[in-house]
């Protein structure tokens, strides 16, 4: 099954997002918060994205959400270090495609599915 990161300037918003996609998905998706800076305030932190994707991999690759900034730059650059394609970076709103790739994860969707289910999330409307 797909693994699921989630990327945050916050600890808070990082922990509360996987305990909805999880509540949404399931218990056997595995969805890894990895949320705020070093010091434990708001910032990135490469360690927390590095721990929460060796915890979030099963196998069949993870998929990792952020909110801005920095915290795509600091995504992009661990990831740079799995050019095996093991890990993708989704074009997506963080709630929104959270709960799509989750959804499709537990579904049993591949990589490539439950990154299409978050990036197609941009585009569904609320009203």
């Amino acid at each position: 099954m797909v693994g699921i990161v989630v990327v945050s300037h916050s600890a808070e918003l990082a922990r509360g997002l996987v305990a909805l996609a999880g509540q949404m998905a399931g218990a056997d998706v595995h969805i890894e918060p990895a949320g705020g800076g070093p010091d434990g305030g708001l910032g990135t932190s490469e360690a927390l994205v590095r721990e929460a994707l060796a915890r979030a991999q099963t196998g069949d690759g993870v998929l990792v959400l952020a909110d801005l900034g920095s915290s795509i730059l600091t995504v992009r650059l661990v990831l740079g270090d799995k050019p095996d394609g093991s890990a993708h970076l989704a074009d997506a709103p963080l709630v929104e495609g959270t709960v799509a790739a989750a959804v499709m994860a537990s579904a049993g969707g591949s990589l490539e599915q439950v990154l299409q289910a978050a990036e197609e999330a941009r585009v569904i409307g609320k009203l």
